[in-house]
């Protein structure tokens, strides 16, 4: 599914910063997998390259054996709307526009007859648990309801790989839980596969894999509680 390789981010500057340092791994079709690590340790630059949102400086990335880091600016925009769903920490919703609105964006942009995007919107905030409040507006809900529309904004299009960076960080307990199961029930009921950017402990139950980083390179990869 996907498959990184030697993956690096050098920021230019008067003393380049190296962000990531060679960070190989791959991905199977359907898996939870979560990124930790220290804060500085790579982990969003990672999930930036991987989503496409930013431009490695060295290694290789294919998704579904595709080279995406050969695709033009262009093109790259054009294969995140149609293969890749993103989910940010602060939600990222447009105030002006109801839930259903917010999650129907995504598909507009990328064609979909007028009919087809409502109706998969309102399925997809049903799944989500908003199913009476397609038509209220992001001051209107809680942060963890907030987060539960861009869930749904991002599974628009059908992703092949959703991408969630922090995704329960500026929840209480018990909506971070809601959205975690929300992603487990995804990874299970519909075989989402999912790469998820976390630094709770706790959130290790809910994923297949872990991938620790530490400076900008990969401490270990965990599964089932030990090392790969």
């Amino acid at each position: 599914m996907l498959v990184v390789k030697d993956l690096e981010r050098t920021y230019p500057g008067e003393v380049p910063t190296r962000a990531l340092r060679g960070v190989s791994f791959a991905v199977e079709r359907g898996e939870f997998v979560a990124i930790m690590g220290r804060s500085g340790s790579g982990k969003s630059t990672l999930l930036h390259q991987l989503s496409l949102l930013d431009t490695p400086t060295g290694g290789s990335l294919r998704i579904q054996g595709d080279d995406v880091l050969a695709l033009s600016d262009a093109a790259k925009t054009e294969y995140r709307l149609e293969h890749l769903g993103y989910i940010f920490q602060e939600y990222a919703l447009i105030v002006e526009l109801s839930a259903i609105e917010n999650v129907i964006l995504p598909a507009m942009a990328f064609g979909t007859a007028s009919a087809a995007y409502e109706k998969r919107a309102t399925e997809l905030l049903e799944i989500v648990g908003l199913g009476d409040q397609l038509r209220h507006y992001p001051d209107e809900l809680s942060g963890g309801e907030q987060q539960r529309v861009a869930i749904a904004r991002a599974l628009i299009n059908e992703p092949d790989i959703l991408f969630a960076d922090e995704p329960a960080a500026n929840l209480d307990t018990a909506s971070a839980k809601v959205v975690l199961d929300l992603f487990k029930k995804l990874q299970t009921d519909m075989g989402q596969t999912i790469v998820m950017v976390t630094h709770e402990p706790d959130d290790r139950r809910y994923v297949d894999r872990v991938i620790r980083l530490e400076d900008g390179k990969i401490e270990s990869i965990e599964r089932d509680g030990g090392r790969l």
